[in-house]
């Protein structure tokens, strides 16, 4: 393997329509269908059941407005009303003598050259005008991270009235959407593998908010009152860094929350913290998400090894390695940092950051036809899949998107190509896609549809 594909580990790192919030694992708070409030959409599948997204653009078509965006994240972005909203990690004052970083095993990292300001900010969907920008924290980094990601790859969640920016080793910040700080809490230094960086995002679930601390020092899951920032519980996780961001799922009317690593997955109860269950059998460097369907979790990484699990939640408590509550598994073709797309009976998911798409039944794990070569697609991809309007999505990071359909064919309707590079994954509202490259947000819809945006 070469270090090109190895950890790119700092990306943050990302359901039928009908289906109800305890179907899709996702909490009832982020579950509005007409926005895109929190990492992997409003049901954390990928899918945005009613938006209806352009199938072809490029610079100079469907192209409704391109703004740039102050500093540079992988960080994916967030969409409620009428505005999109983002983090960022922006150098500032003059370049200093290079700090490199000295983890154990660490290889290809970037030095830390500058201070760095944390901003949240919030773009209109009208225009693309920066509505406003908020510096939370501004310090040296003590870690440069890879040199393909960035250092600010936690993608934000809002709940229609407060935005929750989660920046790692930077601190936790709750906001107003004007972008007024309510509080913010300083939860230390992480210390990630091969000082790779950070990745894992916020969730909510009523009024709990949840974040996963995965490094190489002690690793823990919180909880937080979202109003006050209360500290609701904390538990000690037995886990090497990360960057998997967790899921919360209604199984038999109580939420757990679900959290996929390299030495288990486990389930823990929301309202305590205690952990429900545990299991093995994921390999290194956890990235990709889990998703929730009809009582299943399914989680899967690729590193040195490949591996997939759906786990059935009626019945797991302990361990449940090796026992029949592992429904399926698989040992290749998974995911390395994109993570799986859930689009009504199909679980779709890419080979390691490969341009292969595999497709399969989620309850049985059985393919659904041979895995698809994506033509068009020649870099990794580091963004994960969506899907809409019958259709999926699947950008790389030189900016290229191939657009298939959703069907049991899957026949490619688009190669579409923008000038920029991608790692964060889009965000689907009603007729707009939103693109969010290392120097630009694009907003990419169609022609005449600049009117029609159904503002909230």
């Amino acid at each position: 393997m070469t270090c090109a594909l190895r950890l790119i580990l700092v990306l943050a790192c990302l359901p039928t329509p009908s289906a109800p919030a305890d179907e899709a694992g996702v909490s009832a708070s982020a579950a509005v269908p007409d926005s895109w409030p929190q990492w992997r959409g409003p049901f954390a599948t990928g899918v945005a059941p009613r938006a209806n997204p352009p199938v072809h653009w490029s610079e100079t078509n469907n192209i409704r407005w391109k703004t740039v965006l102050p500093g540079k994240a992988h960080s994916s972005p967030v969409v409620f009303g009428d505005s999109v909203y983002l983090l960022s990690a922006m150098p500032v004052g003059d370049a200093q003598k290079p700090v490199y970083d000295d983890a154990p095993g660490v290889h290809d990292s970037v030095p830390v050259t500058h201070r760095h300001q944390f901003l949240a900010l919030a773009v209109s969907r009208r225009d693309g005008r920066v509505l406003w920008s908020k510096v939370l924290r501004e310090e040296w980094p003590h870690e440069g991270g890879h040199q393909t990601g960035s250092l600010a790859s936690n993608s934000p969640v809002t709940d229609g009235e407060r935005l929750y920016a989660f920046f790692g080793s930077r601190g936790l910040y709750c906001l107003d959407l004007k972008g007024e700080l309510i509080w913010q809490k300083d939860l230390g230094r992480m210390h990630t593998l091969h000082a790779h960086g950070e990745g894992s995002s916020p969730v909510l679930h009523g009024d709990t908010l949840i974040v996963c601390w995965d490094q190489e020092s002690d690793s823990f899951l919180y909880a937080f009152e979202k109003h006050t920032g209360k500290t609701l519980w904390k538990v000690a996780r037995d886990e090497k860094t990360s960057w998997s961001t967790p899921l919360v799922v209604e199984h038999q009317g109580k939420p757990q929350v679900i959290v996929s690593a390299t030495k288990r997955v486990r389930g823990y109860d929301l309202a305590t913290g205690a952990q429900l269950w545990e299991c093995a059998g994921l390999t290194d460097n956890v990235v990709s998400s889990p998703v929730h369907y009809h009582g299943l979790v399914i989680a899967g990484n690729s590193y040195y090894s490949q591996a997939m699990l759906a786990i059935r939640l009626a019945g797991a408590k302990g361990d449940i390695t090796g026992t029949d509550r592992v429904v399926w598994k698989l040992n290749r073709s998974t995911p390395y940092v994109p993570s799986p797309l859930l689009y009504d009976d199909t679980l779709y998911f890419l080979r390691h950051n490969q341009n292969v798409l595999s497709r399969l039944d989620p309850m049985t794990g059985k393919p659904r036809g041979e895995a698809l070569r994506l033509d068009g697609i020649n870099d990794f991809i580091f963004s994960s899949p969506v899907g809409a309007s019958g259709r999926i999505y699947i950008t790389s990071r030189d900016g290229t998107t191939v657009v298939l359909r959703h069907d049991r064919e899957n026949a490619a309707l688009a190669v579409n190509h923008l000038e920029d590079t991608f790692s964060a994954s889009p965000a689907v509202v009603d007729r707009e896609f939103y693109l969010r490259g290392e120097r630009s947000l694009y907003c990419i819809a169609e022609r005449g549809q600049t009117e029609s945006i159904q503002l909230k």
